[in-house]
């Protein structure tokens, strides 16, 4: 009687059936990460989901709610609109979570433009509570701003204020701004850029714990507040703390504000923090002129614009703010700062 030899390891390996991974399988594991929050591995396996199984629609906008979590609210946009070119406007939750985008970006007209178009196009959609939400909120600061411009237009007294601040913070002349920053945060509570100015003064005169402190709790109540991130960014580079200033500089580089004074205070720290790339790119979009009238515009434009090989652009706004502002020509010239 004859037995069967034992199967080669060849003969084995005839017999497996090799695993190949679908775009289904890597969005599984996309998923998990998502809801771990470990978002740079959710980012891999999903980009991995979308090379297999480039016809999946559904892929690329859990692509862009990561980025939307993280911050990276343009990139979402831009993986949006791709779904959208690539699939047709029957997508139309994409115009929901891109008017999100936009909002958190500060780009409120973009963001009410893309929630009326969801709203038109989905009457009964997932979003349509959370849209209706957000075009209220956005409707609702529309409101808050024309009211807060025709209640400041006849206040001669703010005025008044304002430019006596401005000019002592202008020329560093820290210990008289204090005091009249704090009147007018006692006076005219609701406008809050003074209590940051205060801050910032607070922080250059010396009492750099209490600037720090004031503004970090400020930021408790207002997570998004731009000028608190601004002023905590500011203090800590200036403290050679990277590692703290990064966690505001980040936030800021993701938003693109409506008001010139916001967009003049994210320039001059992406200067201060060395993107200078994206700080020449801030400044240029500037069209206030008042704003591009003010010394820190001259300065720190100057300085990013030497970082990035522009030096007849660096030394012309260098001499031309210190035309204006004598005592600027003391700090050298932008090739002294690093």
């Amino acid at each position: 009687m004859t037995t069967s030899p034992n199967p080669t390891i060849s003969e084995k390996q005839s017999n497996i059936i090799p695993f190949l991974p679908t775009g289904n399988f890597y969005f599984s594991y996309g998923i998990q990460a998502f809801k771990k929050r470990r978002f740079d591995s959710a980012v891999k396996w999903l980009k991995k989901a979308i090379e297999l199984s480039p016809d999946e629609p559904l892929y690329p906008c859990q692509l862009s709610v990561v980025y939307t979590e993280v911050g990276s609210y343009h990139a979402a946009n831009q993986v949006l609109s791709e779904v959208v070119a690539n699939f047709g406007e029957e997508y139309v939750d994409c115009y929901y979570l891109m008017a999100n985008n936009y909002a958190h970006l500060g780009l409120l007209s973009d963001a009410k433009k893309y929630a009326e178009k969801y709203m038109d196009r989905e009457e009964d959609g997932d979003f349509q509570e959370a849209a209706s939400q957000l075009l209220e909120m956005l409707n609702s600061l529309e409101e808050d701003e024309a009211e807060d411009d025709y209640a400041f237009e006849d206040e001669d007294e703010l005025i008044i204020y304002q430019e006596t601040a401005f000019y002592h913070l202008e020329y560093e002349e820290w210990d008289k701004a204090i005091p009249v920053l704090h009147e007018m945060m006692q006076l005219f509570p609701e406008f809050r850029l003074a209590k940051h100015q205060y801050a910032f003064a607070l922080f250059k005169s010396g009492s750099e714990e209490k600037a720090i402190e004031l503004e970090k709790k400020w930021l408790d109540t207002d997570n998004s507040d731009i000028h608190s991130h601004v002023n905590l960014a500011t203090f800590y580079l200036l403290n050679e703390e990277g590692n703290l200033a990064s966690h505001h500089i980040e936030p800021l580089r993701n938003v693109f504000p409506m008001h010139e004074q916001q967009k003049l205070a994210i320039a001059e720290t992406l200067t201060r923090a060395g993107y200078y790339e994206e700080a020449v790119e801030r400044f240029r979009g500037l069209k206030n002129k008042i704003v591009i009238g003010r010394r820190g515009y001259y300065k720190w434009f100057s300085i990013a614009s030497y970082q990035t090989g522009k030096p007849s652009r660096a030394l012309q706004l260098w001499e031309k703010g210190c035309k204006q502002f004598p005592h600027l020509s003391e700090e050298g010239g932008p090739w002294n700062h690093q």
